[in-house]
């Protein structure tokens, strides 16, 4: 499938939980329409949360799944490049140069979601991580488990 030009994403401030939803909301999107390259710049994301670093492995699995894809995280600094060797993720990101092309560029992503979306998110993208490296379980078990408690809580109401 041919998918055309790379959609880049460049993420302004931290990356985190509040703007996961969005980047997963998108990328989901371009997905659907055929584009199987991205290109994430981390020049002006000056830190991650765990929720976003997932949503970024999450990417890279769904590229996969999909076939033909291929992810490029790109200008990282010293930080956000330890925290992804860290959790084993860096593995999944394309070594190969970057494309030059860029469909999208300078679209901001805004994305307003619910607490019961944003902790799906949280969840996928935690379990994302530990699917990427089982070692990341004993890192996420608390999480996974307050975010599965929260959910079941608010199906009870």
């Amino acid at each position: 499938m041919e998918s055309g030009p790379a959609v880049w994403i460049r993420v302004e401030g931290k990356g985190t939980f509040q703007n996961s939803p969005g980047l997963k909301d998108f990328s989901r999107r371009m997905i659907e329409t055929g584009k199987r390259a991205f290109v994430v710049d981390l020049q002006r994301c000056p830190a991650m949360d765990s929720t976003f670093m997932g949503t970024l492995a999450g990417l890279a699995l769904r590229l996969r799944e999909v076939g033909g894809g291929d992810l490029w995280v790109v200008n990282r600094n010293d930080r956000n490049a330890e925290l992804l060797e860290g959790l084993g993720l860096d593995a999944l990101f394309s070594e190969c140069p970057a494309p030059e092309s860029i469909v999208g560029a300078g679209d901001a992503i805004t994305h307003t979601a619910d607490k019961a979306t944003t902790r799906e998110v949280m969840r996928e993208a935690h379990e994302a991580c530990v699917e990427v490296n089982p070692k990341n379980a004993a890192h996420f078990r608390d999480v996974l488990d307050f975010l599965n408690a929260s959910a079941a809580k608010d199906d009870a109401k």
